[in-house]
């Protein structure tokens, strides 16, 4: 998977296998939400090979990503911002990076350590549909199945955040 743009969504019930496409409509790969009640997703080649794992672990907001070994290579975790949404990933050796929209933006920008660009994801649906994404990678040091588990995970904390809000509402 080594197009520039790439397209992927999460399903209603975030469960269940979706297409990864190119920008030209090809199917480059499968995104595989393991189930709604967990949040785990594997990330598949077009040959239906698992590239990457991502999910959370016992007890964790931290996003953890591991390649087809099961070797965890990296970990995402969101970090406290004032309106604006930031992340960052710790890519092990291979850099961090930083994530982050302004408030109400559906862009995000993914920087490394010296504020270089590295990528960019857009949330391009997702109001009464499932939230589909469009990823564009200028990095060769993680590689597009390894940013698209980084967007599910931010999607995944942001759920897990909104799912906290909505059920810390007091009784009086």
């Amino acid at each position: 998977m080594n197009d520039k743009a790439l397209f992927f969504k999460d399903n209603f019930f975030s469960s269940g296998r979706t297409e990864i496409f190119n920008s030209s409509k090809e199917m480059v790969g499968e995104l595989d939400l393991k189930s709604a009640f967990s949040s785990s997703i594997d990330v598949l080649d077009k040959n239906e090979n698992i590239v990457v794992t991502g999910k959370f672990t016992f007890f964790s907001n931290k996003w953890r990503i591991y390649n087809s070994n099961e070797e965890e290579i990296g970990i995402l975790k969101e970090k406290l911002a004032f309106l604006s949404k930031k992340y960052e990933y710790d890519a092990y050796g291979r850099g961090v990076y930083h994530i982050k929209a302004e408030p109400f933006s559906r862009q995000y920008e993914i920087m490394d350590e010296q504020s270089n660009p590295v990528g960019r994801f857009e949330k391009v649906s997702g109001f009464f549909a499932s939230p589909a994404y469009q990823l564009t990678n200028f990095n060769e040091k993680v590689t597009n199945e390894e940013l698209i588990a980084v967007v599910m995970g931010i999607n995944a904390i942001q759920k897990r955040n909104a799912s906290a809000a909505s059920n810390s509402g007091g009784v009086n």
